[in-house]
């Protein structure tokens, strides 16, 4: 049973929906506060730690524990507790929970819905499915990698009839070599990190480097996650193709996701799942903000489509190096955030960046 707090904490989120999905409360992620802060809090049988990764607070209880265990190894990132880039892993955790994309899309389940099972994370949703890849598997990762204590064993629990999800490290690595080993070499170069002689500068961007391959390589495994978009409208899957597609450009400038960054490029996310007639920019029930956003992904998409796939390749090809990977940073930040910043503007700086690599 929820508690008292927990419960009318979603609730007053759950009113908000009209407005914009809140992804933080008292500047850090949905019910924080209530996810595990040890290892040894989580459920086990036997010696093996069993999370169930169904649950929103077992699934970012992931995160917290990743997050305190990397950060000792964070420095070269800045000076602030949240300056890690894993905390935008949370982040959208939470946009997911508030936003209803956690909940069973099919309607055969309550699972997700706000008055009826608001803290279950359904199987059947497919913004959960691919969110798995980017929480359960860097958490199998981490253990195996000695990250949180030497020799933990650990296996997530598995809904019932849905054979899909791999729940231990040697079963995911079995299944999804390329995420698993992205993640691995992640954690062994932070580890690395501590005895490297390079300036900071150079360092933190080595680490984000292989932080992005990680999430992108974990991104592309979840493509087993394809059937489940079925459940959806056509312009929330279009919106879903968008926002992955997204990733490719924040992942070549070696985006800093840390909280404050995060919070400001996951806020604009829309507030609700996208129905059939939803035109953006003109939802009215979606903030300015948040048409913008979806507007802004859409053309995104569609330009890289038009180009055969070219404007992804310009991007990654100008971010060659630590210097165009900053300008690259703040070219993502206008064009998502500043309605006025022109998107011809932005084409023409990646042809001219392009011929500096």
């Amino acid at each position: 049973m929820l508690r008292p707090a927990v419960l009318g904490l979603l609730l007053a989120c759950a009113a908000t929906l009209s407005t914009s999905a809140v992804v933080l409360e008292n500047g850090i992620p949905l019910l924080w506060a209530q996810t595990f802060s040890e290892v040894s809090e989580i459920p086990k049988q036997g010696e093996t730690v069993n999370p169930n990764p169904w649950l929103y607070l077992h699934r970012m209880s992931l995160y917290r524990l990743m997050i305190a265990s990397t950060d000792p190894f964070m420095g070269s990132m800045g000076s602030k507790a949240t300056d890690s880039p894993m905390w935008g892993l949370p982040l959208q955790l939470s946009w997911l929970l508030n936003s209803g994309r956690l909940a069973d899309p099919t309607g055969q389940t309550k699972c997700g819905v706000q008055s009826e099972e608001p803290m279950c994370v359904s199987p059947n949703s497919w913004w959960a499915c691919e969110n798995y890849y980017t929480s359960v598997i860097p958490f199998l990762s981490a253990a195996q990698q000695g990250m949180l204590g030497d020799g933990l064993l650990v296996e997530m629990q598995k809904p019932a009839g849905f054979e899909e999800y791999c729940t231990t490290y040697t079963e995911c690595s079995t299944r999804y070599p390329d995420a698993i080993a992205k993640w691995d070499t992640f954690y062994q170069g932070l580890k690395a990190s501590t005895d490297s002689p390079l300036p900071d500068n150079e360092k933190k961007d080595i680490i984000l480097g292989q932080f992005w391959e990680a999430q992108m390589a974990s991104i592309y495994a979840s493509a087993t996650c394809q059937p489940k978009q079925s459940s959806y409208s056509s312009v929330e899957v279009s919106f879903a193709s968008s926002w992955m597609n997204s990733a490719e450009y924040v992942a070549a400038a070696h985006f800093q996701s840390n909280l404050d960054n995060a919070a400001m490029f996951i806020a604009p996310l829309p507030s609700r799942i996208l129905q059939e007639g939803d035109n953006p920019p003109d939802i009215a029930d979606l903030t300015t903000e948040e048409n913008h956003t979806l507007s802004t992904f859409s053309w995104m998409k569609s330009i890289n489509s038009v180009l055969g796939g070219s404007l992804v390749r310009m991007w990654k090809r100008a971010m060659c190096s630590v210097g165009t990977r900053e300008k690259g940073k703040v070219m993502l930040q206008q064009l998502m955030l500043n309605p006025d910043f022109a998107t011809g503007t932005f084409l023409s700086i990646i042809s001219e960046m392009t011929t500096s690599c």
